[in-house]
């Protein structure tokens, strides 16, 4: 059914007549403007009417801003810059949609920026230009001290948009501006909410849009289908992947400037039933910066850490499933030892961060360029300090040992449960069991843990008896300690966690454990004498943070991957 045109709703309302209305739509015709408007020109009708003409025609709701008043938490969940130059404003919040005023209905962009923005679906009132305009001059002086994003910040977004554009006047890619300021938005909100990945995921009727953070998925917004295709040629441009091959998997890179940190994404492509998935894995340099106590180190686990890594030779390798902060951990180490008088050496694949000051080669299977191979030309390079991104086989593996044997200390990853099981999974590789317990120093396991947001912790007065039990805290222990929880608040999206640290178990090779690795034991007795030599488990370190206030018995058993736990 066609919209009916503004004129016709004027007139049947009685503000105009014929002669004029005939009038009005020819000097809007010969001056292409908007009849509306001319009609307000000619004195004739006032804004307030065409405003809510527009609002009949476009089945929207027409409100008088004289009659409301703005709440303070509305007025600056918007920067001034985006307020004036939009000409919007935040007035409410109904059925969790945004209550937002707008002047132009059909300016789709706007509303998507704002949505984007604030994370919001939008229920969208018309008003009269005006009125908007001197609203938002009255709010803007008002709150102006008190707005969270700046200036500065505004004026770098809108840079990376202009060299979008810049692109487009050069001829590099298509004239997409929506497609590109979508782009833009999904990137630097992702960044600015402190997320580790953006996943991008063609649905059947959808794209779903999610960003990790602090390792749980979050559900952003959906977008349409039909921008599904310009959406995912955009993030094969921009990270040089081939928009053509939509058959097999594809990865590449982005680098990006966001609130003045140079930040890449590394992205990957998988094709699949209703479309590709696109996974940006968002690389922070901050992340490496962080120093190793504030990974989640303390007392005798930091004076412990300390020691095995400025051992002079031997294997120290960092156990745990994907996502588990690995490769964080190791460079943390390396950043600590990285002095004028060692040399540094890395295999990686790819290498994640750059750190100044250390060698850092990657490996390139297209050109045969293996760990293996890197291995064996880095060990000429007569380096102090070897890391191996992952051990994956039995070559690697053999080649790792063999420079810990000579000389070298070497840094590594291996995906096992717990420390213990690393010892296994070395001599299932084909590593022979006396070069495992002769070359190993010290295997750590580790996972992450969410941290209570600060904004809204609060006691935790009846927690669930379950997850004490589950993580060993007695009656005994809940009156020596207070256990803490987040409330949840828009700090922290409404979970209750904010950032997150690691929880660990270190198991330090002595006489009896290098015994038992020879004679092949199972590891079941390996961790009965590491626990018995001091190690203390994940849980058990897990336990600690939550009494001195960091977690939550929930979120440690949940990533101390507890039998009994069903999530």
């Amino acid at each position: 059914m066609a919209r009916r045109r503004i004129g016709e709703i004027l007139y049947k309302r009685g503000l105009v007549d014929k002669n004029n209305l005939a009038k009005a739509v020819k000097k809007a015709r010969d001056e292409h403007s908007l009849t509306g408007e001319v009609l307000v020109a000619m004195g004739v009708v006032s804004e307030d009417d065409v405003a809510r003409a527009l609002a009949k025609q476009f089945g929207m709701r027409y409100v008088d801003i004289d009659d409301i008043k703005i709440p303070d938490k509305y007025a600056k969940l918007l920067p001034d810059d985006i307020l004036q130059r939009h000409q919007v404003i935040p007035f409410g919040e109904e059925a969790g949609k945004l209550k937002l005023i707008i002047n132009n209905p059909l300016d789709l962009d706007t509303q998507d920026l704002i949505r984007f923005r604030l994370g919001k679906d939008l229920e969208c009132y018309l008003a009269a230009p005006a009125k908007i305009s001197n609203h938002i001059s009255k709010l803007t002086d008002a709150v102006r001290g008190s707005i969270d994003q700046t200036t500065e910040e505004l004026q770098e977004e809108g840079k990376a948009i202009e060299k979008e554009l810049e692109k487009v006047a050069e001829g590099e890619i298509e004239d997409d501006g929506p497609v590109i300021r979508l782009t833009n938005l999904i990137i630097d909100e992702a960044v600015n909410m402190g997320a580790s990945d953006i996943h991008i995921e063609a649905m059947s009727d959808r794209v779903r849009l999610r960003y990790r953070i602090d390792g749980v998925c979050l559900e952003r917004d959906s977008i349409p289908k039909n921008m599904q295709s310009p959406l995912i040629a955009r993030m094969k441009i921009l990270s040089g992947m081939d928009i053509a091959e939509r058959r097999v998997p594809q990865d590449g890179r982005i680098k990006r400037t966001v609130k003045g940190m140079d930040i890449d994404f590394r992205v990957s492509c998988l094709p699949g039933y209703h479309g590709p998935s696109i996974v940006l894995r968002i690389l922070r340099p901050d992340n490496v910066n962080i120093g190793i106590q504030a990974l989640g180190f303390e007392g005798e686990l930091f004076d412990r850490f300390q020691h095995i890594i400025k051992r002079p030779n031997g294997i120290f390798l960092v156990t745990g499933p994907t996502g588990s902060g690995k490769t964080t951990t190791l460079y943390s180490a390396l950043k600590e030892l990285n002095r004028p008088d060692k040399k540094i050496i890395t295999a990686e694949d790819p290498v994640e961060y750059m750190v100044p000051g250390i060698n850092q080669c990657q490996v390139n299977s297209e050109i045969d360029f293996t760990f293996s191979k890197i291995l064996r030309s880095m060990l000429r390079q007569a380096p102090n300090i070897i890391l191996v991104g992952e051990i994956r086989d039995g070559e690697v593996a053999d080649i790792a040992i063999q420079a810990a044997l000579t000389g070298h200390l070497v840094f590594s990853t291996l995906h096992t449960n717990d420390a213990p099981s690393a010892i296994a999974r070395l001599i299932d590789m084909g590593v022979k069991p006396f070069l495992v317990a002769s070359s190993i120093q010290a295997v750590m396991a580790q996972r992450l843990v969410r941290r209570i947001c600060s904004e809204c912790k609060e006691v935790y007065e009846n927690p669930d008896k379950r997850f004490l039990n589950l993580v060993g805290i007695t009656e005994q222990d809940m009156e020596k300690h207070t256990i803490y929880r987040g409330a949840g608040c828009s700090r922290c999206n409404g979970t209750g966690y904010k950032g997150r640290m690691a929880i660990f178990e270190l198991m330090e090779m002595n006489n009896k454990l290098r015994e038992l690795s020879f004679n092949r034991e199972p590891t079941q007795r390996i961790r009965k004498a590491a626990l018995a030599s001091g190690m203390r488990g994940l849980v058990d370190d897990g336990r600690d943070k939550v009494f001195r206030g960091f977690t939550t018995p929930e979120e440690v058993a949940r990533v101390a991957q507890i039998e009994e736990v069903q999530f």
